[in-house]
């Protein structure tokens, strides 16, 4: 009797996954190594093949297509990425030539994106704090073909922001250790006849969501206070607010002390974050419903008018004068600080709980 209302209940399970709507296969063209009419080209003959009409070099398949073993995968020139994973870099939209930081690399999609973004130009230095995924990082660089991608083994949060050799840091992009509440495989409870609103509450306020926003707001807040830096993306691959429009609103007075402003990445996108706070209508939420993983993006940008802005460069962006702030160092002292710094010091502090 166990037995047969065991199997009778995951009938029921199994008939829900398996209306799932199929959803799309995409695919980036690695214009590192060849070019999108290449590649529209080789698959055409094969399958009926788009171009997105939002993200540049990307392309859509239909639902089902296997392109793991395929040798345009295999030799880099082709990722197996998908839509929303792929907004982030484009999103940050890092200009040939510029110095550029991804804070939590690996797995190294996003990675090797902002290289090709970069048409290869330029500098990227992608941080891993796990040796493990370090590994795989590095192999998704080398079957890039990126060459101006240096792998950092350690914690971004102790990169010193008054090191000389982060001072021409320009663009972030901050993809920190979230729930994966957004992936589509671990989504799957909401289709259960049980599941309630109140499950998806419950999940985005657990002890575990609590340790991860505050672990982002800290990310988040450092990576806002390297002196040069215009622009900034934050995302995650979570549903949750605490995770999402909690930890944008808690940096804001931050943000703003240093001059930053929120900006809206992809205009045209219809889903746009929580309206928890004045501001939200700027950050960018994908979702299941729209043929995609569940993903959020906050795009920072530093004011051209910011009181200690530089002179324009000569691509128009200004770069953030050297600053002296409270700083911990790798050895655990404290750096001199400005008391015009103090009020900001003040809002980290605030941030960080100490």
């Amino acid at each position: 009797m166990v037995l047969a209302k065991f199997c009778a209940c995951n009938a029921v399970h199994y008939s829900f996954i398996f209306a799932v709507k199929p959803k799309p296969r995409f695919v980036r063209v690695n214009t590192l190594k060849t070019t999108t009419g290449s590649v529209i080209e080789v698959l055409s003959k094969m399958h009926k093949v788009d171009k997105d009409d939002m993200v540049p070099d990307m392309l859509v398949l239909p639902p089902g297509t296997d392109m793991h073993k395929h040798p345009l995968v295999t030799d880099g020139k082709v990722f197996l990425q998908g839509k929303a994973s792929c907004m982030v870099a484009a999103a940050l939209s890092p200009k040939p030539g510029w110095k550029v930081i991804d804070a939590c690399a690996a797995p190294g999609n996003k990675t090797v994106h902002l290289a090709a973004l970069m048409n290869g130009e330029g500098s990227i230095i992608a941080c891993e704090l796990n040796k493990e995924r370090a590994k795989t990082l590095q192999h998704t660089v080398r079957r890039s073909g990126a060459n101006n991608i240096e792998t950092v083994i350690g914690d971004f949060l102790n990169i010193d922001t008054n090191d000389p050799s982060y001072a021409e840091v320009r663009a972030i992009l901050l993809d920190p250790s979230c729930s994966g509440s957004g992936i589509s495989t671990e989504r799957l409870d909401h289709l259960l006849p049980s599941y309630s609103i109140d499950d998806q509450d419950d999940a985005g306020s657990s002890a575990r969501i609590r340790k991860l926003s505050a672990f982002q707001r800290k990310a988040l807040s450092h990576a806002l206070s390297f002196p040069s830096v215009e622009r900034l993306v934050y995302s995650t691959c979570s549903i949750h607010q605490a995770e999402n429009e909690d930890v944008v609103s808690s940096v804001l007075p931050l943000a703003s002390s240093l001059g930053f402003e929120l900006a809206t990445p992809f205009p045209q996108w219809m889903r746009r974050g929580l309206p928890v706070f004045d501001g939200a209508q700027h950050l960018l939420r994908t979702d299941p419903e729209d043929d995609l993983e569940g993903f959020f993006i906050a795009l920072f940008v530093r004011k051209a008018a910011a009181a200690d802005a530089l002179e324009p460069s000569e691509d128009g962006g200004a770069l953030g004068r050297k600053r002296k702030r409270a700083c911990t160092t790798r050895s655990g002292g404290l750096r001199a600080f400005s008391s015009l710094r103090l009020s900001r010091m003040d809002v980290l502090c605030s941030i960080w709980g100490i």
